[in-house]
């Protein structure tokens, strides 16, 4: 079973704070609030491109704080999504502020159609919160969890790496938090520079530094492997490369790459082979799930190029037999 997300945006609506970080029209490359005939048009659009079956659909509602908007307003986007799929989904997620949740707005959700919830946390850290001007504590994400667990839908707690103040154990102990809070889901972030921020004045004023690619590429990868072994999924890391920050019109600096995901998974099978390969004459053949394959050999082959600059031979073969992370090396 393939999984699709049929993205709906709506930028900053009900946010009540400006985040020192935030400018939603340069991050997800829009600002325009849809209507209800525009989320008809946009599920229709992509159920025709999406296979009838062996898909898992989902309609998301990303960007702004959804739970903020009145419950009218909501109520009316969710009845758009679930009258124009009908049976073509098997649920809505939605994002929100972890502030911004009661038992009788989740009641709400839940009568129509939402089966996942996305908090944005970013940090367990108050301080950092503070710093971020999210408005919120951690207390209000560990209130807003429960209600949302309690109510049976599944739980997703968004994560950002490399704001103000912020600091590898404190991301590490956010991690762990995500994982007592009962979360099945996360979202790892690393924060950048966007025109027309707070953080844009800091970052001008030499008040703010932001993390190098490859700081955030390794702190992810191993953020990654911790909520993996506590069977937490990692739906995305790294930020959306929407055509302001590729173009650089809205990116200023920081740790953005077009391919972020794939340097951190790169990195994630290079630190796996690097324990058990051994160099030359021995040639390590090492056997993998097909669609781990270019994950393994590394994004642009950096992993296969990282060995041989070390004198170890390392060949990459599919295992039809092998499922997930599973691999084993053949030396020969």
């Amino acid at each position: 079973m393939r999984h699709y997300n049929i993205p709906i945006f709506i930028p900053e609506l009900a946010c009540p704070h400006r985040c020192v970080f935030c400018n939603q029209s340069y991050i997800t490359g829009q600002s325009i609030i849809p209507k209800c005939v525009d989320i008809q048009n946009i599920i229709t659009q992509y159920l025709s491109t999406i296979p009838s079956v062996d898909s898992v659909v989902q309609v998301a509602f990303f960007g702004g704080s959804f739970t903020g908007l009145p419950l009218d307003v909501q109520r009316n986007y969710l009845q758009a999504a679930l009258q124009t799929a009908q049976d073509r989904i098997d649920g809505i997620r939605i994002s929100t502020r972890p502030d911004y949740i009661t038992p009788e707005i989740v009641k709400m959700l839940v009568e129509n159609g939402v089966t996942h919830v996305e908090l944005g946390a970013q940090s367990m850290d108050a301080e950092v919160l503070k710093l971020a001007n999210r408005g919120h504590e951690p207390y209000h994400v560990i209130v807003a969890s429960q209600i949302i667990l309690d109510a049976g839908l599944v739980l997703g707690l968004q994560m950002m790496i490399g704001l103000p103040e912020d600091t590898r154990d404190k991301a590490l102990n956010t991690a762990e938090q995500i994982v007592k809070l009962g979360a099945k889901e996360t979202r790892i972030y690393p924060t950048l520079v966007i025109r027309d921020t707070a953080l844009a004045n800091w970052w001008k004023q030499g008040r703010y530094k932001p993390l190098s690619l490859d700081e955030a590429v390794d702190l992810s990868a191993t953020l990654c492997n911790y909520f993996n072994q506590n069977q937490v999924t990692v739906l995305r890391t790294g930020l959306y490369p929407s055509e302001d920050l590729n173009n650089g019109s809205g990116f200023l600096a920081g740790p953005f790459h077009p391919n972020f995901n794939e340097l951190v998974m790169s990195l994630i099978w290079r630190l796996r082979f690097e324990k058990i390969v051994k160099p030359s004459p021995i040639v390590n053949e090492v056997f993998l799930a097909a669609n781990k394959l270019n994950h393994a050999i590394g994004f642009k082959k950096s992993n296969k190029q990282y060995f041989n600059q070390k004198n170890i031979i390392v060949n990459f073969s599919m295992d039809n037999q092998l499922k997930g992370d599973d691999f084993y090396v053949d030396y020969r």
